[in-house]
């Protein structure tokens, strides 16, 4: 797992090291993500998208965030999710890769969630292939299933159909 984890105040105490882990929550079309909170550079309500001509259809456009321009993508269309209506919020969670900021557009942001990093999963068999492609692994949660996302595979699959 490439989360860098925290070990809780029993392992100070000289009791068991426990190694945490913590993630920034959000919903998508019913679905529940994780990103590791280092990860997260910023997180707010997108005002207005510019439009990127012959973009795929994840691009939702870009955006100025205090003067660098933010490539948006929209995970719902990623996914193959329902469209988004016209004027329905969303927001938006700023992350890095190789220097370039990147927003991910979803429902709703959630907490941040520390999880034990004993409890992480890999991807089970009969997770959404889509869902493969981007996930890390999972995490069981008492009323849903926590998806954790690795964000290089997002990026890398919207370069790769930029490139083409």
């Amino acid at each position: 797992m490439s989360v860098t984890g925290t070990q809780n105040r029993d392992s100070l105490r000289g009791g068991p090291a426990v190694i945490m882990a913590d993630y920034v929550t959000m919903m998508v079309s019913g679905q529940l993500f994780g990103i590791p909170v280092l990860e997260v550079h910023d997180v707010f309500v997108p005002t207005k998208l510019a439009h990127v001509p012959m973009a795929p259809p994840e691009i939702a456009g870009v955006l100025n965030l205090r003067g660098r321009i933010v490539t948006a993508i929209d995970l719902r269309q990623k996914l193959g999710y329902t469209t988004r209506l016209e004027g329905e919020k969303c927001m938006a969670i700023v992350i890095e890769h190789f220097g370039e900021p990147y927003s991910l557009l979803v429902d709703s942001v959630g907490e941040v969630l520390r999880l034990e990093a004993a409890l992480f999963e890999k991807n089970p068999s009969n997770l959404d292939p889509k869902l493969q492609e981007i996930s890390e692994g999972i995490y069981r949660l008492d009323a849903n299933l926590l998806v954790v996302l690795q964000l290089n595979k997002i990026i890398q699959s919207i370069d790769g159909a930029m490139a083409a």
